[in-house]
Order: C-alpha cells, then structure tokens, then sequence
C-alpha cells in the first residue's frame, strides 16, 4: 500500500505523513499477513555506501523547508518518554508495543511509555478520522493545516521542537486510530522514528521507510541501521555533514555490529 509523506522544518520542525484507511482489527504486529510478508522478504544486506546515503538523505535536510537551518544533526540529547493521549486502548497497547521495540533496537536510545503527560517529551495523539483536521489545526493553526490538507490530504503526522543547539527538546504525533492494523503500525513506527530526528523522506533510498513508496509495518533492518547511526554518542546535536562524515566510519563499525546481533544476522 503506497503512502504518500509530506515533511516541513519551520522553526518547528515537523514531518508529515499519509496513510489509509480500514477496519479496526485489534492485532500484534507478528499476527499481520502483510507485515509477515514484508518480514519475510526484507533485504538485510548492505554495503556501507547504502547506509551512508541514507542516513545523509534522512538525519539532513527536510521535505518541505520553511525557516530554519536543516544541515545540522537533529535529536534527542536526553531520555524520551511517549505519552499516549486517547481513549483506544488497543491502539495504546500496539503504540507500547512499537515504542519498546524501538527501545530494543536502538542501543544508545532511552526510550519508554510513560503515564504522566506532564513527564512526556513525546505526546501521541490518538484520533478518530474526522477530528484529525481539527487536531492538525490545534497544533500548527488553521492556515498550515489549510496547506497541509490541500497538499496531500494526510492522516497521520509527526512534528518536532527543537533548541539553539539542535536539541529536541518535544516532538507530537497524531495518529489516526480508525483504520487498519497494518496501516496504524505503518505509520506509528514511521512518525515515532521521524519524530526523534530523521525528518528528511527521500525518494531515491528504496530501503527504508522515510520513503513516499514504502510501507512497512515494521522495524526494518535498514532503518534501525539509520537510528542507530543517529543515536550513537559520537554523532551529537549541531554536528554538520562534514563533521559526522568524518566519524561516521568508526561509528559505522559499532552500528553493525549492535544491528547484526539484535537481528542474529551473524
């Protein structure tokens, strides 16, 4: 099912992404045919000028450019904590369940739910369909919610705050609760992992899902390549491209063989 993302880096920096609807079928991620089959056929190989590429196209840059510089690394220098804002509690339970995944994949990110909104860096909001342009609003205001809805009609998105030193410091996620399975897991992985930096969906990357042609449903090797990339210490707020090129061959180093063990591919 192709998606199709829209992303904007104001001084706000937010990501915007489109999925589809469906019933509600209450499922664990292992127990959707379609995730299964993208499981089961998932590319894990990669040269080391594959995964270079895509974490250059994704940690910089952004899809649609407002204000603000984009040609500095962005996320989290601090825990984050997720708080899920919405009355669903199958959709409660399956967000839990992608957040801890993220949290068993990515080695230097401290990630978790947590039940106080006021403790949250990271705030998903669970919505019906027809209170999401009303949602979008509320968030980033009638007139970039006008824009966004003539643009590309989204139904689910991400956006990020982020300090002087390109820090985030708060991101918030809207997700739509009232279609499929598939489609939710889709783009909750999608929007949680843009939300904590990589902001910038690429066409020219066929791997991973920061990709207008790509679903997966999934944690996919490829990507977790990408955060952890982002998220190893030696790659911090600020740094520019040239900077991070410059320790990106040790870090790369580390980064596989951290993906290689969570994943056995040894």
């Amino acid at each position: 099912m192709p998606q199709h993302r829209f992303s904007i880096l104001p001084v706000l920096a937010a990501a915007f992404a489109v999925c589809l609807t469906d019933a509600v079928v209450p499922a664990t991620a292992a127990e959707i045919p379609a995730i299964v089959s993208r499981q089961r056929h998932e590319k894990k190989t990669f040269t080391d000028a594959e995964i270079v590429e895509g974490f250059l196209k994704t940690a910089f840059g952004a899809e649609f450019h407002l204000a603000g510089r984009v040609d500095r690394i962005r996320k989290y220098d601090s825990p984050v904590r997720v708080f899920a804002d919405g009355s669903r509690a199958d959709r409660k339970a399956q967000l839990a369940k992608v957040v801890a995944d993220i949290r068993a994949k990515v080695q230097h990110l401290d990630i978790a739910m947590t039940e106080d909104k006021d403790a949250a860096n990271v705030v998903v909001k669970l919505v019906r369909d027809h209170d999401l342009y009303r949602t979008i609003a509320t968030f980033y205001g009638q007139e970039r919610a006008k824009e966004i809805r003539s643009s590309l009609d989204p139904q689910c998105l991400s956006g990020f705050r982020k300090n002087d030193n390109y820090e985030i410091e708060h991101s918030d996620v809207i997700l739509t609760v009232d279609n499929s399975d598939f489609v939710f897991f889709d783009c909750a992985y999608e929007e949680l992992l843009q939300s904590l930096g990589p902001i910038n969906d690429t066409a020219t990357v066929p791997w991973t899902m920061f990709n207008d042609s790509v679903s997966m449903g999934f944690f996919d090797v490829y990507d977790q390549y990408l955060l952890n990339l982002l998220y190893d210490p030696r790659i911090k707020p600020g740094m520019n491209v040239q900077e991070v090129k410059a320790v990106l061959p040790e870090v790369l180093a580390t980064v596989r063989a951290w993906v290689a063990k969570v994943n056995h591919l040894e």
